[in-house]
């Protein structure tokens, strides 16, 4: 499958921005299902500074500056991917117990790699509740890929998908309390279930194309960005999983970036100097299939 990707991110300030300094991961990355064609990023003013580097879970970042007054910002990054999903995704038959266990003692490159996904992170901690709810999946004996699949079945259908409802600031204590949340939630609330249990699990960001009602027309800038887990199996290496749509992301599913949790991945962030005490945002998402 090949996917032509639009993503326009417009800020409007009430005053005037006299610097800003920002990061960006909108790169898709090439994976072993996944190569990314072809890539460019815009940015409206222009910037005096502009860099490309790999982060610490080489991840492309690009940098950029601007050094001149300006009310405005816009940065759109446009995108080619194709996607080929090989069908030799892991079987995850190992006992959920034997992976924590050959993810301590097994000394090679992947496995100490994956093991900083077992950590806290900033947005991921190992709360008590989460450890209880994720238990009832993580039965004694289960084989791993059996106990993923149910905990984000159970994700699924416990927690409301409900927009507007958290930032990307809410706490995992909060989304427990209220059951609802978006797909950065679910994602985060999957990593902290499997990592209280001494599991691997990372955060991934990226792109989910929409499908219309039958019908009716695609509306342009109606997707947006998606994120969900995935877990490592030693030997076999790391599954995904899409609690927010209960499936194993397959060709649908573009891949951006990943991280221990949102806060490694953030699409776009930085630091700026005036600007007002707030500022509008407007996020407009293409992901067209072309073939």
């Amino acid at each position: 499958m090949k996917y032509r990707i639009r993503h326009v991110t417009h800020y409007h300030y009430p005053g005037p921005v006299s610097l800003c300094h920002n990061e960006l991961h909108l790169a898709p990355r090439d994976t072993a299902v996944q190569s990314l064609q072809s890539l460019e990023i815009q940015v409206s003013p222009l910037p005096g500074y502009q860099a490309e580097r790999l982060d610490f879970f080489g991840n492309r970042v690009h940098c950029f500056s601007i050094r001149q007054s300006h009310r405005e910002l816009e940065i759109t990054a446009g995108s080619q991917v194709i996607l080929q999903p090989s069908g030799a995704e892991p079987r995850g038959l190992q006992a959920w117990e034997t992976v924590c266990d050959r993810l301590l003692q097994e000394n090679t490159s992947e496995t100490l790699d994956a093991r900083q996904y077992v950590l806290p992170s900033p947005q991921v901690p190992l709360l008590s509740e989460l450890h209880d709810y994720a238990a009832r999946s993580l039965l004694p004996g289960r084989p791993l890929r059996e106990a993923v699949e149910e905990l984000m079945g159970r994700i699924f259908q416990d927690f409301e998908y409900r927009p507007g409802f958290t930032s990307v600031s809410t706490e995992l204590s909060m989304v427990m309390r209220h059951r609802c949340g978006v797909c950065q939630d679910f994602a985060h609330l999957a990593l902290g279930c499997l990592r209280s249990h001494g599991l691997a699990a990372r955060y991934v960001s990226g792109y989910l194309e929409t499908l219309p009602p039958p019908g009716q027309k695609k509306l342009e800038g109606a997707d947006a960005s998606h994120a969900w887990f995935s877990v490592y199996i030693p030997g076999e290496g790391w599954l995904d999983l899409d609690p927010t749509n209960n499936l194993i992301p397959m060709d649908r599913h573009i891949t951006l970036a990943w991280g221990r949790d949102y806060t490694d991945v953030t699409p776009v962030k930085g630091v700026l100097f005036g600007g007002g005490d707030s500022h509008a945002l407007e996020v407009r998402v293409d992901v067209v299939r072309e073939g």
